[in-house]
């Protein structure tokens, strides 16, 4: 089936990734950020050598350097920036938008200063009756899906359709996309692992072993589940790919940013000086204040995320933090 182009806005390296699949797929992609210089390297370089030289662009992709090229003729756009960015990002968009088009996004994490989910901030500044809407998140590391592992991930829509045809689009042989409805369970799930890779790092970076990782990581489901459903998420969500999937492969493997943060954590590393190791933006981190604020207002008892937060935040030493967890009163696993 022959596809309208697509234009990625975001050259990061999960952008980046994404680009390179929708065009592998079949979908002539347009590749634009905010780095003209950055942009104009990846076109002589036929790669972007500064977050993903492991994924050369296929003949189907190609970086340009203005938004309106990008947006150019397009039905369907693909916003993969950070949490931080996304408003912004969107404003721009809607300034530029040609008429009747799609919104998907990969971005993972909430809004900091709303506590707001991506498809409350893509409703806000494009309005809820714009759509259709999709987000796009899943157990990948963007390297992964560059060289063509196998990967698979979540497409999230109230729209059906419009989660299929993305579905659709975006699959091969190497990839494969599963839809749900559940667009906040999809969010939920890409914003909260982030924060348990930090604390999955800190105790391996600790020494603690693979019984408190696992422990960890079983509870840190729990806490996702809880604060999912309590924004309107089915529980079922989780049990999937973007949910336990992501969480599972953000907390085991040191590809994960969100892991090396607590790594270096574990270390006696500052924030500042594992973030300028990492090079990259560790949605974690914001992910943290945010989730804990927003479980605050919820009255949500979220104890690993809240020990998380106090090591980032409050000058917590993460071993204090550890003891704090277990030694919390016994209680019923399932309530």
């Amino acid at each position: 089936m022959q596809y309208p182009p697509v234009a990625v806005i975001g050259a990061g390296s999960w952008g980046t990734a994404l680009a390179i699949q929708y065009a592998r797929a079949g979908s002539e992609v347009r590749l634009w950020g905010r780095d003209t210089a950055q942009l104009a390297a990846m076109t002589g370089a036929r790669c972007n050598e500064r977050y993903l030289p492991e994924g050369p662009f296929p003949d189907r992709l190609r970086a340009v350097v203005s938004l309106e090229e990008a947006l150019d003729s397009i039905d369907e756009v693909l916003v993969s920036v950070p949490s931080h960015g996304l408003r912004q990002t969107l404003q721009l968009l809607k300034e530029k938008r040609p008429d009747g088009l799609r919104v998907a996004w990969a971005t993972k994490g909430l809004e900091l200063s709303t506590g707001k989910l991506p498809h409350e901030v893509v409703g806000e500044v494009l309005g809820a009756d714009a759509g259709p809407f999709a987000v796009l998140s899943g157990p990948t590391f963007a390297k992964e899906l560059a060289r063509g592992l196998p990967t698979a991930l979540t497409v999230g829509s109230a729209d059906r359709e419009f989660a299929g045809n993305i579905a659709a689009r975006i699959s091969d042989p190497a990839f494969r996309a599963y839809t749900s409805d559940d667009i906040v369970g999809v969010e939920v799930g890409g914003a909260i692992k982030n924060i348990m890779a930090i604390g999955a790092g800190i105790s391996d970076g600790l020494g603690f072993g693979a019984n408190a990782r696992v422990a960890l990581i079983t509870r840190a489901l729990s806490e996702m589940t809880r604060f999912g459903v309590a924004r309107g998420a089915r529980q079922e969500t989780f049990m999937g790919l973007a949910g336990m999937g992501d969480l599972v492969l953000t907390c085991t493997d040191n590809q994960s940013r969100n892991r090396r943060m607590g790594l270096a954590l574990a270390a006696g590393k500052t924030i500042e000086e594992a973030e300028a190791e990492i090079a990259q933006v560790v949605e974690g981190v914001l992910a943290a204040r945010a989730v804990r604020d927003a479980a605050s207002e919820l009255e949500l008892e979220m104890p690993i995320t809240e020990q998380i937060y106090r090591v980032l935040y409050e000058g917590v030493k993460p071993i204090d933090a550890f003891h704090a967890l277990m030694q919390r009163a016994p209680g019923a696993e399932f309530n």
